[in-house]
Formats: structure tokens, sequence, C-alpha cells
């Protein structure tokens, strides 16, 4: 099986890859821990991967996202993302 990456990888229906906010760098590329990235997380979000039912959002548009969601950790390729459906997104910064 060739190497996974998000690249290869299309969700289904009208679900969203974001980035996962518990994987937070600091602006030099030095990656918090834990404990630090989980008093700087917010509700807004880099959408990653779009499934074929999405009706508003794209491919690098960023994500104000529903604070009270729990969304699906998912593991691609040792990266962890997260996917939520569509109507999570409470809106859309277009790019």
């Amino acid at each position: 099986m060739s190497k996974q990456t998000l690249k290869n990888f299309t969700p289904t229906r009208d679900w969203v890859v974001v980035e996962d906010p518990r994987q937070k760098e600091s602006e030099s590329g030095i990656i918090l821990p834990e404990g630090v990235s989980s008093k700087l997380q917010s509700n807004v979000s880099k959408i990653l991967a779009v499934g074929p039912e999405c009706k508003s959002a794209s491919v690098g548009d960023i994500a104000m996202i529903n604070p009270t969601t729990t969304g699906n950790i998912i593991e691609i390729g040792n990266i962890s993302y997260v996917m939520i459906p569509e109507h999570f997104c409470m809106g859309i910064f277009k790019q």
C-alpha cells in the first residue's frame, strides 16, 4: 500500500476535513505541546478537504466552526485532522 496522505483522501457526502486545533505550531514552526495549545484553540480552522456534496465549503477556505462541535479525529500519514459535517461550519471566509 502506498503512503497515505491527505492529498489522496476525499471525504464522502458533505464531510469536511479541517486542521486539528490540538496540533498548533508557533509562528516560527515549533509544534506546541497539547497543554499549551489547548489554551490557544479557537473555533476557526482551515478547510483541507471537502466531500462532493459540500455546497459552501471549499479547500483553502477558513471556516468558523460551532464551538460546541465534537468532530471526529482522524490520522492520515501520522498527522491528525478533524472531520466534521459541513453544517457544523457557522460561516466561511472565502480565500
